[in-house]
């Protein structure tokens, strides 16, 4: 993993009713510079990840007090939160069916007991690539988004003085055509003279001062 100060690292919610087991995976993680969450219930960890600002991350027991792992896979899902938690579910059950179960449910990797810390860690850094790419994802859309309502700001009837074709803008300030269109698309301009306005002003064409495009030498 490439170098990553400890604010910028994910936020990891450890969800385990074993308390030895629960403050082992917190010291392992932290070590990695996982900011970490941890709770004994299941109901515990529904509230955190279902509430303002959840961790990317979760580390969930399937056998715990009051709400199982699969139950709190299920609530999450439902819930449709605005930025993707992914979900780890640690278990001591692993028949085809179990893992069937899970994943329906809405697990995105499941860990089976018992396991080696290298596997946490390689399973926890593959869902964290997977946030990463969410997110820059989620802004390019963003971005995208911006970009066409600028569009539509374009092609809506814009007001432009018919003398010196400045035009205004939301703010009622009148400005420089070229300014308002840079500023809403982020276009610049390549000024120069047509050919039509070349031949009206009587202007050489080639030689002189002005290129055959209308470029000043």
């Amino acid at each position: 993993m490439s170098a990553t100060t400890s604010e910028q690292m994910p936020r990891v919610l450890i969800a385990d009713d074993h308390e030895p087991t629960r403050n082992a995976l917190r010291s392992l993680l932290e070590k990695q510079g996982y900011r970490i969450m941890s709770v004994a219930t299941g109901a515990a960890a529904r509230d955190i990840l279902t509430g303002f600002d959840p961790p990317s991350l979760a580390l969930l027991d399937w056998m715990m007090p009051e709400m199982t792992g699969v139950e709190l896979c299920r609530a999450v899902r439902a819930l449709n939160t605005g930025h993707y938690i992914y979900l780890i579910v640690i278990t001591g059950q692993d028949s085809v069916g179990e893992l069937a179960e899970a994943f329906t449910a809405g697990a995105d990797d499941f860990i089976a007991k018992p396991y080696e810390p290298a596997e946490v860690l390689a399973r926890l850094r593959g869902g964290q690539r997977i946030i990463e790419l969410e997110q820059r994802l989620a802004t390019r859309v963003t971005e995208c988004e911006a970009a066409l309502e600028r569009v539509r700001q374009l092609r809506r009837l814009l007001p432009i003085c018919m003398f010196c074709k400045r035009v205004r803008d939301d703010a009622d300030y009148w400005e420089e055509i070229e300014v308002y269109i840079r500023a809403q698309t982020g276009t610049d301009f390549s000024h120069g003279i047509c050919p039509a306005c070349m031949a009206r002003l009587s202007l050489p064409q080639g030689g002189g001062g002005i290129e055959a495009h209308g470029r000043v030498k």
